[in-house]
């Protein structure tokens, strides 16, 4: 279980930082939005010098404004400083914003998929030591090497994080994890999305992923960003309340992994149906929801 989170402070930082690690989560990730959020790699820097253990990433980086030799240099920066505890995410983008505050405008859905393919596999390449040259028309770059520094983990671990479904196949192949969000469509505001918290929507991006991983020795592991925790005695009435603001039925409420409600036993209960239905055995929990998660991640780990 990993939480994610944005810093306020220098002081609150690393104390969250600490506080995590001390809980036995597995890693702090932050999310990557430049110009709406502090740059995760700085802060991610930040809270390595005072961890020892904790894994750090960003959640995810948006491949649409991210040049590869630079976000390589950044991801290999995090794990020289912390001794290896490095990860590369990425996504494909969809905040229209940071296309146009960047110098860009956001591309076609097949430009969105060439790019971020281009990218992930250029800094992947680049981070294991190789030279790269990418001649367009969606990303260049022309002899380039990452000579220096070098990260300290090979391979730095993967993850995919998106709903496309022609990324889920390729990140079937190619990540060591797929991070499922549930988002849907961007809404007009840039940031904020439809959800797809539907059982049959989640069967069918574990299948997609399934048909990139055949003939994988292992398949990636899959992760859901939960977007809710909440320990209640009445988990019908906290997911018909939901329900109804997002338009669905409380009965997928509680099926989905993106919410988190009832007893501690209960949530253990969801959680364990969501590894047998889809293999889903990691998550991402948020920030404000951290109390709520430190009493499941504490009966998980008392119950192990």
């Amino acid at each position: 279980m990993s939480v994610q989170a944005q810093p306020q402070d220098a002081a609150s930082w690393t104390e969250l930082a600490r506080r995590v690690e001390a809980a036995g989560y597995e890693a702090l990730l932050a999310a990557d939005h430049p110009g709406a959020v502090a740059s995760p790699f700085v802060a991610l820097a930040a809270a390595a010098s005072v961890t020892t253990r904790l894994e750090l990433g960003s959640y995810v980086s948006h491949a649409g404004i991210r040049e590869p030799l630079l976000l390589a240099s950044d991801v290999a920066t995090l794990d020289v400083v912390s001794a290896g505890r490095a990860r590369l995410a990425l996504g494909a983008g969809h905040t229209p914003a940071e296309w146009a505050m960047t110098g860009g405008r956001r591309p076609d859905v097949a430009g969105r998929v060439r790019r971020f393919t281009a990218v992930a596999e250029a800094c992947r390449d680049l981070l294991a030591g190789a030279t790269v040259t990418l001649t367009g028309p969606d990303v260049h770059a022309h002899q380039a090497t990452l000579t220096a520094p070098r990260p300290v983990r090979q391979p730095v671990p993967f993850t995919f994080g998106g709903g496309n479904s022609t990324l889920l196949r390729w990140a079937g192949r190619h990540a060591d994890v797929v991070g499922l969000s549930g988002l849907g469509r961007t809404l007009p505001d840039g940031y904020n999305h439809d959800v797809r918290w539907r059982r049959a929507e989640i069967d069918r991006q574990v299948e997609l992923v399934g048909q990139g991983a055949v003939g994988r020795s292992s398949a990636p592991a899959l992760e859901a960003l939960v977007q809710v925790v909440e320990v209640t005695d009445d988990a019908g009435a906290a997911a018909q309340r939901l329900a109804g603001e997002l338009g669905t039925t409380a009965e997928e409420i509680l099926a989905v992994p993106y919410v988190w409600l009832g007893t501690v036993e209960e949530i253990a209960a969801a959680l364990e149906g969501h590894r047998r239905r889809w293999g889903i055995t990691r998550y991402v929990v948020r920030a404000p929801h951290l109390d709520a998660a430190d009493r499941v991640l504490a009966h998980l780990t008392a119950t192990a």
